[in-house]
């Protein structure tokens, strides 16, 4: 812990981070081979109006870039993931240049040329001599250690490293490196910048390789050492079970020998045992297959391999806790992020056990003597948070949950490490409160993981039991005596929302919104959604009628008005700033959800039912209007739960949630026929 307390010195959750300095207007990238135009193309679409500059010495590069540009944005339009007016913005103010002087007054520079030390300094000494004193400098490196690279700047400390990963237009991590030269507001202020703009940056240690890339190389070195136990092919098979591509199938998509050869010669300095594989330096391209496809691996070829690859994988995950390079979350989440693999390497070794992963460690130490072995015990390996960063502010925990690729959607291991958190300090005296939020500047949570509900369909007992079980963090905060603030950093669908709807106050940012959506899918909000509202703030009664019969969503300003918000704010860390100050303003003051009997207005259902252009199943809109009528009228809260649970079973045995769920698991729309 002390080690990722370094790391994150300002905290986990960038957007915390008031900035030194605003977003930059012109941004410079030096290299317009392989992944500098994919760092452009990243940054224009999230900042479209900014000028962009994109700097080689070779023309050809340039016009290739410029062309694969237009290729990016016509294929967005195309996709309709993008609007033809914003692609011809971030077409727009791109200067493709040869001539350093001009990009003097950019605020940040990022060079991604060639793995090359002299190469890099040679172009930092002419950033220099050309940018201002205040301008910001990085370099995209997998391998390289920061003082190596700007030993020879006037400023270094402006300057550090950030590593993109392939396709960086598109791959949400960047390795940020913290190093002793770099100030510490430059680090801040990039690793809010990047999260601004839709990225997640992992700050890891300054050492050779840095986090990920120890992961990915030797991976790749090692699947070469065995070729000599089974072809390119089968051995991309059996790493399939762990990754979305094997080694060589990845290694030929990124031309990717030359690298490992060249990061696993820089790695021998701390062993002769990362010696990269001599057969690299003799193949361009593997013999393999497309991933998914048929491929015979007899049984004791899978085993040496399989055990290897594991092997190499837990090595270096154990070395990198161990020597602080990265925090164990980092780790199993960008294994998943950056990688491609379908766990995270500190979940794999969990679902093997204990056992398992000593046998697998044991053999490996025969086969390739001198790599890291663990240090610590086996449970200290898996003691962290892998989807919830926790933050103290002032004495409030605050909760960020980070899964900003499912838009922070909420799993049943997401309920138990909120529930876990809230457990730990709900009688520490020197907390005051807890705050949850989202992660990133587009969601505090689209919603739930569809789970294990398909299996309770047609049968209402499980049904029923799955809300109840999915309830439990919701149940905690009812009975809890410190305060609880949901802190909405942009849209609260489903799930997200019931958990958001429990907590014990609420603050949102201005373009926040409020949705349940669960009636397209032809079933319902299960775990209080048809009930909480109606009790807490009555004044709404109409709003939720339409938002759980026809999934009509609220914005900020109507939930500020009915009292489900108590404050609309313009920027993330003003949002967590009231939402502090909320947790403060209901101490001693926290209520439960009322008891007593509710008034409510009639429904108002249009015939058909619509949601939009979708029409809507009219059995599974009766069924809610009855849910919440009978939930309105139970003497207690208990009561109206119940009352909630049993509609969601009754829901989960018609025709239409059978419906909503197969459509929704086969990606087409729903068509409800009663």
């Amino acid at each position: 812990m002390d080690a990722e307390n370094k790391l994150y010195a300002s905290g986990r959750n960038p957007l915390f981070i008031k900035p030194s300095r605003p977003l930059p207007k012109e941004v410079a990238i030096i290299g317009a081979g392989t992944i500098g135009p994919d760092i452009g193309y990243y940054i224009k679409s999230a900042l479209p109006k900014i000028k962009l500059y994109l700097v080689d010495v070779v023309e050809a590069a340039l016009k290739n870039a410029e062309k694969r540009y237009e290729d990016y944005a016509k294929k967005a339009v195309e996709k309709r993931k993008m609007k033809e007016d914003k692609a011809k913005e971030i077409l727009q103010n791109i200067v493709y240049t040869m001539d350093y002087s001009q990009i003097r007054n950019c605020d940040l520079v990022i060079e991604a040329a060639t793995e090359n030390i002299p190469l890099k300094q040679k172009i930092f000494e002419a950033v220099e001599n050309v940018v201002r004193e205040d301008a910001v400098i990085t370099s995209n490196t997998s391998s390289i250690p920061a003082d190596r690279i700007f030993n020879k700047m006037k400023r270094p400390q402006r300057a550090t490293i950030t590593h993109f990963f392939a396709p960086a237009w598109r791959s949400l991590p960047v390795e940020l490196i913290r190093w002793e030269k770099a100030d510490k507001d430059v680090v801040d202020y990039l690793f809010w910048f990047f999260a601004q703009t839709g990225k997640v940056p992992i700050i890891t240690d300054n050492v050779l390789c840095f986090m990920l890339d120890r992961i990915f190389d030797n991976w790749c070195n090692d699947a070469a050492y065995l070729l000599s136990h089974g072809t390119a092919s089968q051995i991309d098979k059996v790493a399939e079970e762990f990754v979305g591509g094997g080694p060589f199938f990845v290694l030929n998509m990124a031309n990717g020998n030359p690298i490992i050869t060249e990061t696993n010669t820089l790695q021998m300095e701390e062993g002769a045992h990362y010696k990269p594989a001599p057969i690299f330096a003799s193949v361009e391209k593997w013999v393999t297959h497309r991933p998914g496809a048929k491929v015979e691996v007899p049984a004791n070829v899978k085993g040496v391999i399989r055990d290897r690859l594991l092997g190499i994988l837990f090595s270096q995950s154990f070395d990198i806790v161990d020597r602080g390079i990265g925090a164990k979350g980092d780790l199993n989440y960008g294994c998943q992020i950056a990688l491609g693999f379908k766990k995270g390497s500190l979940d794999i070794m969990r679902d093997l056990g204990e056992a398992e992963v000593n046998r697998i460690m044991k053999k490996f130490g025969e086969d390739r003597p001198g790599f890291p072995q663990p240090k610590a015990s086996f449970s200290s390996y898996q003691d962290f948070k892998r989807f919830l960063l926790v933050d103290d502010v002032d004495g409030v925990k605050v909760i960020t949950l980070r899964r900003p690729e499912a838009l922070n959607a909420i799993s049943d291991e997401i309920n138990n490490e909120i529930l876990s958190v809230l457990k730990a300090y709900a009688d520490d005296p020197a907390v005051k409160g807890f705050v949850i939020t989202g992660y990133g500047t587009r969601a505090f949570s689209a919603g739930a993981d569809i789970g294990k509900f398909p299996q309770t369909l047609g049968n209402k007992e499980a049904a029923k039991r799955y809300a109840r079980d999915c309830s439990q963090v919701q149940l905690f905060m009812d009975n809890m005596k410190k305060p609880v603030v949901a802190a909405i950093n942009g849209m609260a669908l489903g799930g997200g929302f019931e958990i958001a709807i429990r907590c014990h106050g609420m603050v949102a940012m201005k373009n926040a919104f409020f949705q349940f959506p669960e009636i397209t899918l032809g079933i319902l909000p299960g775990i209080g959604g048809c009930i909480v509202p109606y009790r807490k703030w009555p004044k709404g009664a109409k709003l939720f009628h339409d938002m759980i019969c026809v999934a009509k969503p609220m914005n900020g300003q109507e939930a500020l008005d009915i009292g489900m918000v108590s404050k609309l704010v313009d920027d993330y860390p003003t949002l967590i700033r009231a939402a502090v100050d909320e947790v403060k303003n209901l101490q001693g003051k926290v209520k439960g959800v009322p008891d007593g009997r509710v008034e409510i207005p009639e429904f108002s259902i249009p015939d058909p039912p619509m949601a939009g252009k979708q029409v809507l199943s009219r059995e599974a809109v009766g069924i809610i209007v009855n849910t919440i009528r009978d939930g309105a009228a139970a003497d207690t809260f208990a009561e109206a739960l119940e009352i909630g649970y049993r509609g969601n079973a009754e829901i989960a045995c018609t025709e239409a949630a059978k419906e909503g769920i197969s459509a929704f698991l086969e990606k087409r729309r729903p068509e409800f026929k009663k």
